[in-house]
This record gives C-alpha cells, sequence and structure tokens, in this order.
C-alpha cells in the first residue's frame, strides 16, 4: 500500500500550519506560484496578507512576532523580492526575534544557465541569519523546516531564510514526513537555567552591595520574565534602568522603575543612577555602546553581574564578576530564590531603591512637562508624546521609527503595564519601520490599540502600505511629525560639524492628504491648541487613522539624545 505524497509546495503549507503558524505577510511572484497554489487550495486555516513591498512583509512579520512570542512568517519571490525581504530579517535577526523568511528562487535544473532573477541567496543571506538553508531536494524540506524553527526559537532567538526552487514546490515527497516538533512555534523554547553556584555568587553580591542597580535588556520582555524581575528587584529594593529594548521589563508606573538609560532615549537624571551603582546587573542586555554611552556608564571600575541566555554577550565590553548564562526568567527565579535565603543579610546602608527611582523620575517629568506645555509653533514633540499618555488606554502598543519617534517615545512613553508595549527598531535602524511594525502588531494583538509614530522620511518610506492596512481595515492608529527634514542627520551636523548642512532637507508632504487617498481617516495639525482633539479623535475612530503633526525640526529640539545634550 503506497504511503501519501505531498508536493513540496504542500509540505511548507502543513509544516508552518502544525507549527502553529496563523499569518503569513509576503508579495507574489512568478516563482511563488506553486506555494501561493497550495495555500489556495489547502484547509489551514492560515490567513495571508497581501503586503504592497517585501521589506514591509519583513517589518510585518517582525512586529507580529514581538506582540505574540510566535514566529513570524513573511515570504517573497526570487531576485529583487529576495534583496528587499533582507532589510526586515536582518532587523529581526539582530533583535532576537523569531522571523521566518521564505523566499522561492528558480528551478534547481536552471541554476548557471543565467535564468531570469538567480542569484545566490544562501550566500546573500548567510551573515545575516541565524539559520539559512537553500532546498536542493524535495526530501529535504520536513528536516530543513523543522531546523529553522528549531534555530528561531532556541537560545538567543533569531531570524531564519528558507529558499525554496521554483520546481522543488511541485516535486512530491512522503507525507509521513510531514511533522513539526511540538513548541517549536514560539520563543524562547527549550529554556536553560544558569549555573547554580553562579547564582548563589551573584546573590551574594547583591545583597553584599550598597547601591546595586538593575540594567534591563529586550531579553526580559521576550522571555516573558516581567513578574520575576518585579519580585527580584523588590526584594532587593534596587532601581531598574532598561535599555530601549528592554522598555517595558517594568511598567513605567513602576516605583523601582528609572527608566531607559544610554544614548538614545536616556537623560541626565537616568544616567545619574547608573554611574551612582556599586554594582551593575545587566539582564538581558549586551551592554552595548547605545546603553552604556560608549562604556562609559557604568563605568569599567564597576563590578558587573551578567545574566543573558548568550554567553557570547558576558565579558565582552565589560570584566564580568559573575556571569549567568541562561534563560532570563529561569535565571532571575532562582536569582530571586537566592536573594530571598539571603536578604536579612543586606547592609544597613544599603540605598532605598524606590527613592533614588522616584527622585531620577520627578526630575526628568519636570523637564518634560515644561516643554510638553509650550504652546509654540511648530508644535514640540515632547506635547504630542504627552498627549499620547494622557490619552491613550492602558493596553496602548507604540511602535516608533528612528529619528523623532525613537528617543522621545523611548524617554518619556508612559506604559502602565509590563510587557511588550513598545517596540523599535534598534539594532540596525532603519526607516520605514513603524506602520508596516504596527501594522504587525495590529494583527497579532486586535485587542490593543497600536500608534505608529513616524516622522515624514519613515512616512515616505512605506506609505504604499497605508492601501494593505486599509484593505484589511486594521485599525492602526498613525502619528507623523512632519520637519521636512532628515533630522538625526541634520542635528549630527550641528553638532559634529559646525552646521554645515548638506542633502537633509526635503519639501514638506501633506501627509494627511495622502493618507485620505488611500481611506485612511485623518487630520493636519499645526496649532498645539488642537493636539488633544485630534489624537482624541483618531483613537476613538474605529478604522486606521493618521494625524500629521506640524513639527519642530529635530535639530532644535531638546531630544533625549545625549551626545546632542550635553
Amino acid at each position: 500500500m503506497s504511503s501519501a505524497r505531498l508536493t513540496g509546495a504542500e509540505a511548507i503549507v502543513r509544516l508552518l500550519q502544525t507549527n502553529g503558524v496563523k499569518h503569513i505577510f509576503g508579495l507574489c511572484g512568478d516563482t511563488s506560484l506553486p506555494l501561493y497554489d497550495a495555500l489556495a487550495r489547502l484547509d489551514h486555516g492560515m490567513d495571508h496578507i497581501l503586503t504592497r513591498d517585501e521589506r514591509s512583509a519583513a517589518y510585518m512579520a517582525d512586529g507580529y512576532a514581538r506582540v505574540t512570542g510566535r514566529v513570524g512568517v513573511c515570504e517573497g519571490p526570487s531576485g529583487g523580492g529576495a534583496t528587499y525581504l533582507l532589510p526586515g530579517i536582518v532587523e529581526a535577526n539582530e533583535s532576537s526575534i523569531p522571523v521566518l523568511g521564505i523566499t522561492s528562487d528558480v528551478s534547481v535544473g536552471s541554476r548557471g544557465r543565467f535564468p531570469l532573477t538567480e542569484l545566490d541567496q544562501k550566500a546573500l543571506y548567510a551573515p545575516l541569519t541565524k539559520w539559512n538553508a537553500t532546498i536542493d531536494r524535495v526530501d529535504q524540506i520536513p528536516g530543513i523546516v523543522r531546523s529553522a524553527f528549531r534555530a528561531m526559537t532556541t537560545g538567543r532567538p533569531g531570524a531564519a531564510h528558507l529558499c525554496v526552487p521554483y520546481d522543488l514546490q511541485k516535486h512530491e515527497l512522503d507525507a509521513a514526513d510531514v511533522w513539526a516538533q511540538p513548541g517549536h512555534g514560539a520563543a524562547p523554547a527549550l529554556r536553560s537555567r544558569p549555573d547554580a553556584r553562579e547564582v548563589e555568587r551573584a546573590a551574594e553580591r547583591l545583597v553584599g552591595a550598597r547601591s546595586p542597580v538593575i540594567v534591563c535588556g529586550g531579553g526580559v520582555v521576550l522571555a516573558g520574565a516581567c513578574g520575576a524581575l518585579d519580585a527580584l528587584a523588590t526584594l532587593l529594593n534596587a532601581p531598574v534602568c532598561t535599555t530601549v529594548s528592554g522598555k517595558g521589563s517594568l511598567a513605567d508606573t513602576h516605583p523601582l522603575l528609572v527608566g531607559v538609560v544610554g544614548t538614545n532615549g536616556g537623560v541626565p537624571a537616568t544616567r545619574e543612577v547608573v554611574a551612582g551603582a556599586d554594582l551593575v546587573l545587566f539582564i538581558g542586555a549586551r551592554a552595548g555602546s547605545t546603553t552604556t554611552e560608549h562604556w562609559k556608564v557604568p563605568g569599567r571600575d564597576i563590578p558587573v553581574i551578567h545574566l543573558d541566555v548568550d554567553g557570547m554577550t558576558i565579558g565582552t565590553n565589560y570584566r564580568t564578576e559573575v556571569a549567568l548564562v541562561g534563560d532570563a526568567l529561569l535565571g532571575l527565579q532562582d536569582l530571586g530564590e537566592a536573594v530571598k535565603d539571603r536578604v536579612a543579610k543586606r547592609r544597613p546602608d544599603a540605598v532605598d531603591g524606590k527613592a533614588v527611582a522616584a527622585a531620577a523620575r520627578a526630575k526628568k517629568r519636570a523637564a518634560f512637562q515644561a516643554l510638553a506645555a509650550s504652546t509654540g509653533r511648530p508644535i514640540l514633540p515632547e506635547r504630542v508624546v504627552e498627549a499620547v499618555n494622557r490619552l491613550s488606554p492602558p493596553e496602548t502598543i507604540v511602535v516608533a521609527d528612528p529619528g523623532t519617534p525613537c528617543p522621545y517615545f523611548a524617554a518619556f512613553f508612559e506604559a502602565r503595564a509590563a510587557g511588550r508595549r513598545f517596540i523599535t527598531n534598534r539594532a540596525h535602524g532603519a526607516l520605514g519601520f513603524a506602520m508596516s511594525a504596527g501594522f504587525g502588531a495590529a494583527v497579532g494583538q486586535p485587542s490593543a490599540t497600536v500608534i505608529a509614530a513616524m516622522g515624514d522620511g519613515s512616512f515616505n518610506f512605506t506609505c504604499g502600505e497605508l492601501e494593505t492596512i486599509v484593505r484589511r481595515n486594521v485599525p492602526l492608529k498613525m502619528i507623523v511629525f512632519s520637519n521636512s527634514v532628515y533630522g538625526w542627520i541634520k542635528a549630527s551636523q550641528k553638532v559634529g560639524y559646525g552646521e554645515r548642512y548638506f542633502s537633509v532637507d526635503f519639501d514638506r508632504t501633506d501627509h494627511a492628504r495622502v493618507a485620505e487617498a488611500f481611506g485612511v481617516r485623518s487630520w493636519r495639525v499645526e496649532d498645539p491648541g488642537g493636539v488633544d482633539d485630534a489624537l482624541r479623535a483618531a483613537l476613538a475612530h474605529d478604522g486606521p487613522a493618521l494625524v500629521d503633526f506640524i513639527s519642530q525640526p529635530l535639530q532644535d529640539s531638546a531630544v533625549p539624545v545625549s551626545q546632542w545634550m550635553g
């Protein structure tokens, strides 16, 4: 009796289905026709979302994965499609987000014969993904797909790329080989604990410190370790700072939360907290240049404990006294238990972490509120962020592009709950991220209000996806800071190059009218007095909405970026 057979394309669909995939973001092409036909014919329960650009598809998968924890899937055709998908894949990989990029390719038999769209996709993706393969035989598909999901979700999560030639999508394989390993559809999978002896050493150091400070990176949120962090920080009464990616490790209203530190989103008041530490505990953070202000804060003489799932991050930038290699959730749970057994030994002169955090937040907020109250034109970004804080519902997720939105929302957006409430692309900082990633986040968390904040430079990178947003009727709320400049570069030219401005200014676009042409409800606001009314109306609208704020140029603002603040 012969066993059931599946084509390669059908096998890929079933493998995605059995790994729990619910949404696929992608763009059609000639070499993907068998895959599209399989998606059309089979009953699989997945929703394919047609995008207008492969870059957008990858960013959508990224935003989707960040809010769901599940693998985000994007796909595109050979040639240009494979190259366009790449920016989103590398961003996800460097940000430890499990995203699978599937690209189709020319037939195996056409290789080396100059067919249209041929390129060496495996070589292209090799240095930019955690895992990467080009399929050479149809019977390789099941094992390779399982390997991709295992790689994306275990250890340090990351992105994977799978290249499927056109002819192999039509070849057949044994259906019995098509199965998924349970648990590999979401990250983190196969969690590991740090060495128990090192946990004990770390606990001794923490309770013996006078002013310990905890610095959390994105690993805390990725691991779902916010509750365990809260418990440890409360036991120690230690102030908690975060990286930009670690924002959400604690709610912004938590009494021990200082806020974002570093060159992007940090302010002098938060810097002073880390500078005053006599011991720093890094959790799920790489201690890179942005977080540490180019390895100046903390100073290199401050003792460091480092907990991270990736041992290669430990000891890279700071000599580490205690290295804890393991999952952030399990590591924090173990560390919390060890500290609980010793908390009575805390030194009597230990600093009150709640008082330290409260003082830093008050100092930061006072400066922010003074600017947020401005009635001058053009509108200050602080006024917009303050309105978002007051008017948006508690479950709001903000997705911020680089440039104007990132440092402002990193520093001043107040999420009232821990977890993934703030998303930005800090690995490579490409423009055009927020609209697409915001769409993906809204698809992944339809009960949440998602706000995509972008500059006008980013808007023009990605505005074609307004059609996707309207076609799918996703109620994404969009904010555009319209200042007619590539502000980050102009601000750097102002400070570092004697105000020799070159090729950074462009003409203003009426973003509201552009959005209206796509069918998005839109407002254009020039008067600071109109900020609240427009934002309130946009949030209340039952479909996609956009508010175009004529705003202060970044080079003239008090943006929380240390190299410009002095």
